[in-house]
C-alpha cells in the first residue's frame, strides 16, 4: 500500500525552455580550465614531500597500511583456523596440480609457499588464496610438454631398448616452467605500472566461464593416464585433446602395458632449493604463452578478489593486484615455482572458516613449509591416481558451469554464443589458440552490437514530458510535424552511416530524392528563365527596330511638313498633317529610345519573375508534401546516449543539418552530455548555419521551442493555431 502511495506522487516544474546557450547562462558554466598544463603534469610526479612519499609507500606496499592496525582479538583466531585449513588443502592440490604442469609434485609445494608470502605483502584482497590452480597449471603443462617432449630425452637402454631419461627431462621442464613464470610476472608488473588493469574488462564473464570449463575438460583428460596407470603418447597443439582421448582408449583396451605397477609420487626431497635465475633463452619461445597466462591468471584473480571485496565492503585495486600477482610470479620463478593465481575452492574455504586477512595465507605457508622441511617423505608412496582423484573432485565447480548454457539461453543469447564459441575453441584448438579465438570473437560481438543498435521514433506520453518509443509504448503519440529520432548506442565512425540511413527510413524522408528533385527544379527553373530572357531580348530587339523605322519615317514627315509649311507660308495656308502624324507617332510608342528597352525589359522581367516565383513555390510545396507524407517540418535528434563524438560523427551531423536544411526541414539536437558539447565546440561544429540555439537540454524543451515557433508563424499569417499546439503545456 505504501509503495502504491509513493508511485502516485506528482510533481510540477515551471521553468523557461532552455537551449544550450540559456543553460550556460542559468547554470553558470565554468569557462576556466582546472586541468594541469603539460609542464605541471611532468613536474607533479617528481615533487617530493613526506606525505607524498608515505602515500606512495602505502599504495605500493599495502601490508604497511593494514598490518599495524591488525586486531588480534577480532582476527587472530579466525585467521589461524582458516590458515590451517587452507594449508592442509595446499598439500594435495599443490602436488596434484604439479602433475598438470608436467612437473614433479614437490614443485607444486614450492608454488604453494613462496608466492603466497609475496602476495601477503603486496596484495589488496583479504580473502583469496594464492597458489596452484588447475587452469594455469594445464597452460604451463602445455608449454613444458611442447618445448621438452619425451622424444628429446630418449636414451639407449642396457638391452638395446630405448628409454626416456626422466631426471634430465624433468630438470629441463623445470627450467622452461620457471622462465615462463618469470616472463608472465614481468608482463603483469608492466601492465600494473602503466595502470592497464582495465584490460581484463574485455574478458567478459561468459568468456571466462566458458574458457575455464573447456580447460577443466583438458585437465580431466590429462588425469586419465594417472587414473588408469597408463602412459600414452603425448600430443600438443590443435586437436590434442581428441588425440589424447584416442590414445588412452587404445592403450587401455588393448592392454599394451606389460606391467601394471602403481605409479606413485616418488621422492620428495627435504629442505628448500637455492634460488636460481631463469634461463632467458626460453623467453622468445614462450612470449605468447606468457602473455596468455598473465591475462588469464589476472582475470581469475581479480574476479574472485572483487567478489569478496563487494561482499565485505573493502576496495580492491585492480592495478595493484596486477603488480602483486606479477611479483608473486617473478619472485616465485627464482625459487622453482610456476605460475600462480587464486583458487576458488581454497578461497571459499579461507572465507568460510573465518579468515579475515592475508595472515591466514601466511599460516597456510607455514603449514606447507613444515611439510617440505620435515614430513615430505611421508607423501612419497602416495599413488598418483589419488592425486588425480583430488583433481577431479576440485573440478566439480567448473563442471557445474555447464548449467550456464540453459541460463544464458533464457537471458542473453549473444553471451551464450560467446560461451559456446569459447568452450569449443578451447577444446578443439588447445588453451593458447582457444583463448585468442575467444577474445577475437568476443570483440566481434561487441562490434556487431554497436553496429546494430536499436533506433526509435519517440512519441509524447500525453500529460507528461516523457518521450517513449512508439513501437514499444502504445500510448506514446507522435507530435504532428515533428519527428524525434534516437539511437540506443553512441554514434561514431562505425555506425554513423547507418545512423543517417535509418534516420531517413524511420522519418520517411529520403533526403537523396529530395535533393535530386530540388536540383532538377532549380535546373528547370534556370532553363526557363534563360528562355524567357532570350525571348525578352528578342522582343526588345524587334521593338527597337520598329522604333528606328518609325523615327526615320517621322524625320521624313517632318522634312515634308517643313517644306509644305514653308510653301504655305509663302501661300498663307495651314496643313494639319504634322499633328496627325505626330499623334500617330506617339500613339505607336515613339519616345526616347534610351529608356524604352529598359522599361520594356523591366516590365517583362517583373511579370515573368513573379509568375515563376509563385510557380516555383507551388512546385516546392507539392514536392515537399509528396516526400514528407506526415507533413514533417522539424526533426529532433535525441543523442543523450552518445558519450563521445569523433570526426566522422561531427561531419555526419553537419551534413544532416546542411542537407535537410536545403529542403526546408529544421534539425535540432537534444540531450547532449557536457563532454559531448565540449567535443563539438572543439571540432568547430557550431557556426552561423548551426547555431548553439539548436541544441536543447531535453527533448521536451526542443518540442516546446518548435511549437512556440510554429504558433508565432500561424499568428503572423492570421491562421488558427492547431489544437495539438494548444494542448502541449510547458
Amino acid at each position: 500500500m505504501e509503495e502504491k502511495d509513493l508511485q502516485s506522487v506528482e510533481y510540477f516544474v515551471k521553468r523557461e525552455v532552455l537551449d544550450e546557450l540559456c543553460l550556460d547562462e542559468v547554470a553558470q558554466k565554468e569557462t576556466w580550465s582546472t586541468k594541469l598544463t603539460l609542464g605541471d603534469q611532468v613536474k607533479e610526479p617528481l615533487r617530493c614531500s613526506v606525505p607524498r612519499l608515505k602515500h606512495i609507500l602505502l599504495t605500493w606496499v599495502p601490508v604497511l597500511s593494514w598490518l599495524p592496525r591488525y586486531s588480534i582479538r577480532e582476527n587472530a583466531l579466525g585467521d589461524l583456523i582458516s590458515g590451517c585449513s587452507v594449508g592442509i588443502m595446499h598439500l594435495p592440490q599443490g602436488m596434484a596440480y604439479a602433475l598438470l604442469a608436467s612437473l614433479r609434485p614437490v614443485y607444486g609445494l614450492y608454488t604453494s609457499l613462496f608466492p603466497v608470502l609475496v602476495y601477503f605483502i603486496f596484495g589488496t584482497s583479504r580473502h583469496i588464496s594464492i597458489g596452484t590452480f588447475a587452469v594455469i597449471s594445464i597452460m604451463v603443462g602445455s608449454v613444458t610438454e611442447r618445448l621438452a617432449p619425451d622424444s628429446n630425452f630418449i636414451v639407449n637402454g642396457t638391452n638395446g631398448t630405448e628409454t626416456v631419461d626422466i631426471d634430465k627431462r624433468d630438470a629441463y621442464r623445470v627450467q622452461v616452467a620457471c622462465s615462463l613464470t618469470v616472463l608472465t610476472g614481468i608482463f603483469q608488473i608492466l601492465l600494473g605500472v602503466v595502470r592497464f588493469g582495465f584490460v581484463v574488462t574485455y574478458l567478459s564473464e561468459p568468456l571466462i566461464r566458458g574458457y575455464t570449463t573447456g580447460s577443466a575438460c583438458h585437465v580431466c583428460v590429462s588425469q586419465l593416464k594417472y587414473l588408469f596407470g597408463i602412459t600414452p603418447s603425448r600430443f600438443t597443439g590443435p586437436l590434442s585433446l581428441i588425440y589424447v582421448i584416442a590414445a588412452t582408449i587404445i592403450t587401455h583396451f588393448c592392454e599394451l602395458p606389460s606391467k601394471y605397477n602403481i605409479d606413485v609420487v616418488g621422492e620428495i626431497p627435504s629442505g628448500l632449493k637455492a634460488p636460481r635465475a631463469p634461463d632467458t633463452t626460453f623467453f622468445s619461445g614462450v612470449i605468447g604463452d606468457a602473455f596468455a597466462v598473465a591475462i588469464v591468471g589476472f582475470a581469475i584473480n581479480i574476479s574472485l578478489s572483487k567478489t569478496f571485496g563487494l561482499k565485505y565492503g573493502y576496495k580492491v585495486d585492480s592495478n595493484q593486484e596486477l603488480v602483486a600477482l606479477g611479483l608473486s610470479n617473478t619472485i616465485g620463478g627464482f625459487f622453482h615455482c610456476y605460475s600462480v593465481t587464486s583458487s576458488l575452492s581454497r578461497s571459499l574455504v579461507q572465507e568460510s572458516t573465518g579468515g579475515k586477512t592475508q595472515v591466514a595465507g601466511v599460516i597456510s605457508s607455514i603449514i606447507v613449509l613444515i611439510t617440505v622441511l620435515k614430513i615430505g617423505p611421508l607423501f612419497e608412496d602416495l599413488p598418483k591416481a589419488v592425486l588425480s582423484t583430488i583433481v577431479f573432485v576440485n573440478l566439480k565447480g567448473m563442471f557445474k558451469q555447464f548449467m550456464d548454457v540453459s541460463l544464458l539461453w533464457k537471458t542473453n543469447k549473444v553471451d551464450l554464443l560467446v560461451w559456446l564459441v569459447t568452450f569449443i575453441s578451447t577444446i578443439v584448438l588447445n588453451l593458447d589458440l582457444g583463448l585468442a579465438v575467444s577474445v577475437a570473437f568476443s570483440m566481434l560481438t561487441f562490434i556487431f552490437r554497436t553496429q546494430l543498435p536499436r533506433y526509435s521514433i519517440l512519441g509524447n506520453l500525453p500529460g507528461t514530458e516523457l518521450y517513449l518509443d512508439t513501437d514499444t509504448y502504445k500510448e506514446a503519440k507522435e507530435i504532428p510535424g515533428i519527428k524525434i529520432f534516437r539511437s540506443s548506442a553512441t554514434i561514431y565512425y562505425t555506425n554513423a552511416e547507418m545512423f543517417l540511413e535509418v534516420l531517413q527510413e524511420k522519418t520517411g524522408i529520403e533526403i537523396g530524392k529530395l535533393l535530386s528533385a530540388k536540383k532538377k527544379r532549380d535546373a528547370k527553373q534556370k532553363r526557363r528563365q534563360e528562355k524567357e530572357k532570350k525571348k525578352t531580348k528578342k522582343e526588345a530587339k524587334k521593338q527597337s527596330l520598329s522604333c528606328t523605322f518609325s523615327l526615320k519615317e517621322s524625320q521624313m514627315n517632318i522634312e515634308t511638313v517643313s517644306e509644305r509649311t514653308k510653301g504655305e507660308r509663302n501661300g498663307n495656308s495651314v496643313d494639319f498633317s504634322m499633328t496627325e502624324t505626330a499623334t500617330d507617332g506617339l500613339h505607336k510608342g515613339q519616345m526616347n529610345l534610351a529608356y524604352e528597352p529598359d522599361i520594356t525589359m523591366s516590365d517583362s522581367d517583373s511579370a515573368t519573375g513573379s509568375d515563376h516565383i509563385t510557380e516555383f513555390s507551388r512546385h516546392g510545396d507539392e514536392e515537399k508534401k509528396r516526400a514528407c507524407k506526415s507533413g514533417t517540418h522539424s526533426i529532433i535528434l535525441d543523442i543523450s546516449t552518445t558519450s563521445f563524438v569523433d570526426t566522422v560523427t561531427v561531419k555526419t551531423l553537419k551534413n544532416i543539418f546542411r542537407d535537410f536544411g536545403e529542403v526546408d526541414l529544421d534539425i535540432y539536437l537534444a540531450g547532449c552530455q557536457a563532454c559531448v558539447v565540449e567535443q563539438l565546440e572543439a571540432a568547430d561544429f557550431f557556426s552561423a548555419s548551426i547555431p548553439k540555439s539548436r541544441l536543447f537540454i531535453t527533448v521536451h524543451d526542443a518540442v516546446l521551442y518548435i511549437r512556440k515557433k510554429q504558433w508565432k508563424a500561424y499568428f503572423v499569417l492570421g491562421q488558427n493555431v492547431p489544437r495539438t499546439t494548444q494542448r502541449l503545456k510547458c
